[in-house]
């Protein structure tokens, strides 16, 4: 049992924790005291269904349920099965099955956004370069119109509204069409092109866009020396660290404090390159953290809930991960995670004379 990656939990008759593997405490991220009951473990609401489906259990022998809770601000969904060792008189106990759901639901929503995106995508993009041309063709129509010929002249006001029209015009076909880039984006994901390389040359390079930009935003880079190599894609990856930093930023309105580092560093197992963008904003609720990177979720008010979206699937397209976590006392630390490059005297050459910025 304890070398199986699904949880397992053995109860007695009175629902009391005997044993649980391994397995539970990483799948639930749960220690000590917390995990010797099932509130601890799952939660109250998540625990009450449990012992509901005990209780079933002892009528059916096996029931199995799907549910969703929030442990250790991480939102899980979660196959639960439990089954009774005997019948209600002659119980003695039970064994309670987890499996976790998580990714596997994330990566269903997204193929079912990613079809979402393509509809959208192609319904939007046919009707904006009429609209364009139209309202370009109208505000130069305006700017040459012969005053003593224009009837429109002799009506200024009405003249000044057609232009601030055409222009209101052509500024949302240019919002809508930078939407539909987003989105096609997101449908037709470029293939990473590896090279080896130094993840403090992408934070270089993501921090110098920046430059000059983030009026009253204090942007500081703390890294690491010595960092191993990775292989990445320089072009896709620095855009995932632009894009963080520029979520940063968005996060630091109405904050006392606006302060944003990027930081690097080797993890001790030294198989792991982290890149850290952390701010000094409001935070993200636990609800929403797991949310951030699904594409149809967004905390902004105009956001198209793509940018993290796109994000993850460049860091996965690297064999890295991505997740947020809290930065105390206050703000939210992005962190991504990148495998160390199996060097060889090639890709050794390549990180010495080459870096992946295409």
């Amino acid at each position: 049992l304890e070398n199986i990656p699904t949880g397992v939990i053995s109860l007695d008759a009175a629902g009391v924790i005997l044993r649980l593997n391994t397995s539970v405490t990483r799948l639930l991220g749960v220690y000590g005291s917390d995990s010797h009951t099932l509130e601890g473990l799952l939660g109250a609401d998540a625990a009450r269904t449990v012992h509901y489906l005990m209780r079933r259990s002892l009528r059916m022998g096996v029931v199995s349920r799907e549910i969703e809770t929030v442990v250790a601000g991480r939102v899980l969904h979660l196959a639960v099965t439990v089954s009774s060792l005997g019948p209600r008189r002659a119980n003695t106990g039970y064994v309670l099955v987890l499996d976790d759901l998580t990714e596997m639901l994330r990566a269903q929503k997204s193929a079912a956004w990613q079809e979402v995106a393509r509809r959208i995508a192609h319904e939007i993009k046919n009707p904006l370069t009429p609209i364009q041309l139209s309202a370009q063709r109208l505000s130069r129509f305006l700017e040459r119109r012969d005053p003593a010929q224009s009837a429109i002249s002799h009506d200024s006001e009405l003249a000044k509204l057609v232009q601030e029209c055409s222009r209101l015009i052509e500024r949302e076909v240019s919002t809508l069409a930078a939407l539909v880039n987003e989105f096609s984006q997101f449908v037709r994901f470029p293939s990473a092109k590896l090279a080896t390389t130094n993840a403090n040359t992408i934070v270089h390079q993501a921090v110098e866009v920046f430059l000059g930009r983030l009026d009253g935003i204090t942007l500081k880079t703390i890294l690491a020396e010595n960092l191993p190599a990775v292989r990445a894609d320089g072009v896709l990856l620095r855009s995932v660290v632009v894009n963080l930093i520029d979520n940063a930023a968005e996060a630091l309105e109405n904050s006392a404090c606006r302060e944003i580092v990027v930081s690097t560093r080797a993890h001790s197992d030294a198989e792991t390159v982290e890149i850290c963008v952390s701010d000094t904003g409001h935070g993200i609720s636990p609800q929403d953290k797991d949310k951030l990177f699904l594409p149809q979720f967004s905390t902004k008010d105009r956001g198209t809930g793509l940018g993290l979206a796109i994000a993850a699937r460049i860091v996965a397209e690297h064999g890295g991960s991505i997740h947020v976590e809290d930065n105390l006392p206050v703000g939210s630390r992005f962190l991504v995670e990148l495998p160390v490059a199996e060097l060889t005297p090639a890709s050794i050459a390549d990180h010495n004379g080459t870096d992946a910025t295409r």
